[in-house]
């Protein structure tokens, strides 16, 4: 193996730690990133006993879109069927019927209501 330019005899291959957050696979060449944006920034930071309500990612998926979509169902999160998975989602509280508050991931780019569905 060569590694700028050193020859390194006694290494075979190098690691792949790349990992996709959908199906936990080995992800080849460059991962899909999602990062999810929070509109309005806390006004003081996390406290060590606590955590954050969701963490922004970077998070890294195969470039197939259903790799993203059952990331989002195993963590509970809606889809709003009007966008698309793209690399900034935005989260959009959700308060339903049963009293249970849930987030619902969008990517923001349409200008009417949004239509959550399990992703």
């Amino acid at each position: 193996m060569e590694i700028l330019g050193i020859r390194i005899p006694t290494i075979v291959a190098d690691n792949k730690a790349a990992r996709c957050d959908g199906c936990l696979e080995v992800i080849e060449g460059t991962p899909w990133r999602v990062n999810i944006l929070d509109v309005v920034a806390a006004e003081k930071p996390v406290s060590w006993a606590e955590h954050a309500a969701i963490n922004p990612g970077p998070f890294q998926f195969h470039g197939d879109p259903a790799h993203v979509r059952g990331w989002m169902a195993g963590k509970g999160y809606l889809f709003c069927r009007k966008g698309q998975v793209r690399e900034i989602m935005r989260p959009v509280a959700i308060a339903l019927a049963s009293g249970e508050d849930r987030l619902g991931l969008c990517d923001g780019i349409h200008q009417d209501a949004h239509e959550f569905v399990r992703a």
